[in-house]
């Protein structure tokens, strides 16, 4: 068996940081599944890390050295998941150092991001297409009719799915 290897990181503050082969490639995952999904790379790796990070809260220069990224980059990507609220703000008593978490919604903020961005999008996509094809045969529209139809009920439907499942997690 293949002993784990560890890439170690000491941020600024002296902490030893430890990750293992099989962590940075679950990092690299989520990077990639963001960037297919249209955000930044870099947010999806900061955000993957502090899915898994121990603690689950990181200064930007502890994330800049785990990642092995440019504060600029850790800066812009905290902006953008702060502002998506993907990730907040922790608060440590003491520290001259803001630090950041997964927020308490990462989860449904994700889902939101995803799954009813693509919707509204394709459903927009559709409508458009009828419009302009407002004079065409019926029957060259009927692929984007249908399209239409799909995306507008999953629309009214998703939303509905979400607040199910939240009632049946609760109770």
């Amino acid at each position: 068996m293949k002993a784990l290897s560890y890439i170690v990181a000491q941020t600024g503050a002296g902490v030893i940081i430890k990750i293992t082969d099989s962590e940075l490639s679950f990092i690299e995952e989520v990077g990639v599944v963001f960037e297919q999904t249209g955000l930044p790379r870099m947010a999806g790796r900061l955000f993957g890390w502090l899915i898994i990070s121990d603690p689950p809260y990181q200064s930007p220069g502890e994330l800049a050295e785990v990642l092995r990224a440019s504060k600029g980059s850790i800066s812009t990507s905290i902006r953008l998941l702060t502002q998506m609220g993907f990730i907040e703000r922790h608060v440590i008593p003491g520290s001259r150092h803001d630090h950041f978490q997964l927020s308490e919604e990462a989860i449904k903020k994700t889902i939101q991001h995803g799954l009813e961005q693509e919707i509204k999008m394709f459903r927009s996509l559709a409508e458009r297409g009828l419009e302009m094809m407002k004079d065409i045969t019926p029957k060259r529209k009927a692929w984007l009719k249908e399209m239409q139809s799909r995306y507008a009920y999953l629309e009214k439907a998703f939303p509905v799915l979400l607040e199910k499942y939240e009632r049946e997690k609760n109770q």
